[in-house]
């Protein structure tokens, strides 16, 4: 399938569902369902609100396609051609007065560091925080073209670990990253929890030292591969709940409830793509379905709109939604560019 990416435009797609999911959510974040449900009325009717604005995971994606694109265009994708645009556009966001939208405090203290002239970046990498801070804007990582999978997996972990440096973050990206990819190049929804599995399983003590140079030293684990796997584990363990979430969930429940909170790196990625698994030839509900949880409500949004975009490609959003969403034009900029 992958000759019908241009067709269903699924850069785009992606990109856009990324965005609304953010904006559905952001309202609903730190709400419990039954206050969700006061305020918005029955899930399944869940309105958009005018304006429709994001959060910092719409902002941070946007900085981490900026960052790419801007690598992609001096030459071929490396650690280094890579990390210093990331660097730039992180501070850029970091210093930015619409950088007011709660953004997480991982993300702050980093760039915060990463503004240092002289400092690797690996000494402002946050070690030990897993949020999921770093994998809710993976995604252009899985949609720009033309990489390869060890650039796409080391550009996907560099991206993590610039501010997210513990390993289940790290691991967690990676999969997002993938996951979007194998969505926009036609595998099945069906099929995708076992790739991912297995994708995991290949690259259980996989440390791209080239990526990542010595960020492991910082951690107390003896080997890199003793760190990498520490990652990949608890990803095993989030998709082994959601291979049994897939099956058994009630659309109806909060998602949150199956396969966790999504506060951190691997439950928002499960949860994001349980509510796509949940609904994968509807959309809408889907983002509804995110939105309406108990947990970190826009990123799990954000993910699960990501993969429906994906999969699906840009007409799967209702144009009137799609026309209002917060930073449209550099959403389209980006995906019409990588979808070209």
């Amino acid at each position: 399938m992958t000759s019908n990416l241009a067709y269903k435009r699924a850069a785009s797609g992606s990109l856009i569902g990324l965005a609304l999911g953010d904006a559905l959510g952001f309202p609903t974040e730190f709400n419990d369902v039954p206050s969700i449900l006061a305020k918005c009325g029955p899930w399944r009717e869940m309105k958009l609100l005018r304006p429709a604005v994001v959060s910092d995971d719409t902002q941070m994606t946007l900085a981490v396609g900026h960052g790419l694109r801007t690598a992609m265009d001096r030459g071929v994708l490396a650690p280094e051609r890579l990390a210093r645009p990331l660097r730039e556009e992180f501070v850029k966001w970091y210093e930015s007065p619409e950088n007011n939208r709660a953004p997480g405090n991982t993300c702050l203290r980093a760039c915060e560091l990463l503004k240092e002239e002289g400092r690797v970046w690996q000494d402002a990498s946050q070690i030990g925080s897993k949020g999921c801070g770093a994998n809710m804007r993976v995604a252009p990582v899985g949609l720009a073209p033309g990489l390869s999978d060890e650039q796409r997996a080391g550009a996907a972990q560099l991206q993590s670990a610039l501010t997210h440096g513990h390993p289940t973050a790290l691991a967690a990206s990676d999969l997002t990253a993938r996951a979007v990819r194998l969505l926009a190049t036609g595998t099945e929804p069906a099929a995708l929890v076992g790739q991912l599995r297995s994708y995991a399983v290949d690259n259980r003590t996989h440390y791209h030292q080239t990526w990542l140079g010595d960020l492991w030293t910082r951690s107390q684990d003896a080997t890199p591969a003793a760190f990498i796997a520490r990652g990949w584990d608890e990803c095993l363990a989030i998709l082994d709940r959601l291979e049994e979430a897939v099956r058994t969930a009630s659309p109806e429940a909060d998602p949150c409830l199956a396969t966790g909170a999504g506060w951190i790196a691997e439950e928002a990625l499960a949860t994001g793509l349980l509510c796509f698994l949940l609904f994968p030839d509807e959309p809408v509900t889907a983002l509804r379905r995110a939105a309406c949880s108990s947990g970190d409500s826009d990123s799990i949004a954000c993910l699960t709109g990501a993969f429906a975009g994906a999969w699906l490609g840009v007409d799967a959003w209702p144009t009137e939604w799609a026309d209002r969403i917060e930073y449209r034009g550099d959403l389209q900029t980006l995906g019409a560019l990588w979808d070209a």
